[in-house]
Parts: C-alpha cells; structure tokens; sequence
C-alpha cells in the first residue's frame, strides 16, 4: 500500500496537547461535503443513520445521552466492534457503504480510509476550537480527533505477591523469564490497542530491534486477545496475571475492587487517538453532519473527559481521571500517525506469520 500523504503533513507527534487537568443495534431513537457545521443545521431533525464505532459498549450509552437529548427524532443504529474488526468491516464495505459515520475510530485507521478515499471531507462545527494535532491537516478535515488512550500493563498484585515476583514496570521487564506464560495482549490486527502497541515498539526500537523484542515477549505470552480490554480483564480476575492493555480498562478493573495496579511503561506508551469521520458516499445525509457536529461539543466532551487525560479541545473546568499520571502528555511515546498507518499494513502481516499461533480464536 502507497500512502501518498504530502510531505509536510506527515509528522503528527503529540508535544504539547493539554488535557484539563453482524447487524446494526439501535440504541434509541436519537450531496455536497466540505460544509461548515453551520451549513449542515437542520431544524426537527428527523432520519436514520448507522453509526460504526470502536467506543467501548459501556461507554455508548452514556454518550449517546446528549444527543438523544437534542435530536429526539433521529435514530442511531450503532455498529460496533474492536477497531482491527471495524477497521477490517468498513474496508470490505468501501464499494457499497453502509456506514454514515464513524465515531470513536482509531486515527491511524481513518488515515488508511482516507488514502482509499472513503472519508468525506466536513468540518464539523466547533471544529476551530480543536487543537491541531488532533486533526486532519486539509481545509475542510476528513477526519477530526476526540481524545486519545494509551498503552498500560495491568497487572493483578495478589497473583504477583503469591508467586513472590515484582510487578513489571516497562516493556523491558516484560520479556523477563519470570513472566513466561503469565501475560495477555490484544492482537495488532484486531485492536488498535495491540496496533498503537506494536507501533510503539517499532517507533521507540526500529525495526530490527522491535521483532527482536517481540520474539522474547512471545516467549513470555499466555495468549493474544481479540478485545484490547479483554487482557486488563484477564488481569483483574487473575486468569492472565498480567495484561498489555490500555489506562482506561485497567482503571476501570481498578474502580471494580479487583486487586489490580495499572503501569505505564517508563520507556512511554504507545498511544492513537478517537477519531471521527464522514463516511463518503453517493447520499450524504444531513443527520451524519449533525452527529459529527455534536461528537465535539461541549457535553460529549465532558464525557470523554471522564474516562480519558488527553482531549482534542482544552475545556475550562476539565480534568485528569483518577488513576492517570498528573502530566499524562509527558507519559506518551513521540509516535507519527503517519508512519504508523503506512506501515500497518506490512507490521500486521509480518506479526501474524510470527506470533499468529498464540492467538486465541476468533468467535
């Protein structure tokens, strides 16, 4: 795959952002692009639209709640899966899409969707008020971010102290011999958890010494996951004692009671953020526009707030979560979005071939 990005737009590294400190399921009833949001206003809204997402399904609901509240008349039919799944989903679909927009998708998989040209371009209303790093760099965007997660180790303390180990603090101590056979992580393909991990590896090491790394951490692998929460989940009950997860799964354990720390690796974490996007097709509806308008305003964003430390727009009053670092941008690796979806593609294949044979099956 040729990704063809200008030059000049090529490098997406986080330095400075500031966070406050199968079939569709409804969830209720809530064909020219480049518009502003202003122009995509539709009074009584009312219509249908399919809404494909990688937003964790307790976390839906919760954000849905504001827009049902302002659009009482359109219904959203959410589709959701693991992001790899999603990401794989909409590929398939590029010819007859069914999707009107994407929410809540990895920013490196909209970057690949966007070289397939399968992104609209639309600027969503509030759309200014977005920090740059979070956002298309074309005027209008094809894609705009929301917020973005990370990589953390969950690890359960009560399986440590009971095999008498310490708790791993980085990815170096990860491939240590003591740890063999006790560790779960997504796979690459199939979240973009394992993928902004991999990613992170390869980015931090280079090549050569990324697969070297990853052969030993295969070494030491129990199993990999379909779900990028499902490790951080295996952690708090103890069936994997340790889990490559991501900072929001793992607190959640945490605020559970499970006897879980989460760890964010010292040399950084791997990261990518949610995204959202126009799907581009033949009809455009003007409820699709409405959504995107409303995916960066100020209630959603509050949610978002609660669950991640890094947000796309600064908000007064906004906060870091209980369980993330105090100065969570200084916690992440300096990543190019860029190079991590033009080399996606390559990375997958050549991952699967190597360590495909510890993957759990896929349902």
């Amino acid at each position: 795959m040729k990704i063809k990005w200008n030059v000049m737009a090529a490098t997406l590294v986080v330095t400075s952002l500031l966070a406050g400190c199968g079939a569709p399921k409804t969830e209720g009833t809530a064909s020219s692009s480049g518009q502003t949001g202003s122009e995509a206003a539709v009074s009584n809204a009312s219509g249908e639209i399919n809404v494909y997402t990688a937003i964790e399904d307790e976390q839906i609901k919760t954000y849905l709640t504001s827009f049902k509240e302002q659009y009482p008349d359109i219904k959203v039919n959410i589709v959701r899966d693991s992001t790899g799944i999603m990401t794989a989903k909409l590929i398939a679909e590029k010819d007859n899409p069914q999707a009107d927009v994407i929410w809540g998708l990895a920013a490196t998989s909209l970057l690949v969707m966007d070289d397939r040209q399968m992104l609209a371009p639309y600027a969503p209303k509030g759309v200014d008020r977005v920090l740059p790093e979070f956002k298309d760099k074309a005027n209008p965007p094809k894609w705009v971010g929301m917020d973005i997660w990370e990589t953390a180790i969950i690890v359960n303390k009560a399986e440590m102290e009971k095999r008498n180990l310490p708790i791993p603090q980085s990815y170096e101590d990860l491939v240590k011999p003591e740890y063999k056979g006790f560790i779960a992580m997504p796979h690459p393909a199939s979240s973009g958890t394992g993928y902004l991990t991999v990613n992170a590896l390869h980015q931090l090491y280079g090549k050569d010494k990324a697969w070297a790394y990853m052969d030993k951490l295969h070494e030491n692998m129990m199993v990999y996951t379909h779900s990028g929460s499902k490790p951080a989940k295996m952690a708090s009950s103890g069936e994997a004692p340790i889990g490559i997860s991501y900072g929001y799964s793992g607190i959640q354990e945490q605020k559970k009671g499970a006897p879980v720390e989460v760890v964010f690796p010292k040399e950084g974490s791997g990261w990518d953020m949610e995204a959202s996007a126009l799907v581009n097709k033949k009809d455009i509806k003007p409820e699709a526009k409405l959504f995107l308008d409303w995916a960066i305003s100020d209630e959603p964003m509050k949610e978002y707030n609660k669950n991640y430390a890094i947000l796309s727009i600064k908000q007064e009053g906004s906060q870091i979560p209980e369980g993330y670092k105090q100065d969570p941008v200084s916690q992440l690796t300096k990543l190019d979005l860029y190079q991590a979806a033009r080399d996606r593609e390559g990375i997958l294949k050549e991952w699967e071939q190597k360590y495909g044979s510890k993957a759990e099956p896929k349902k």
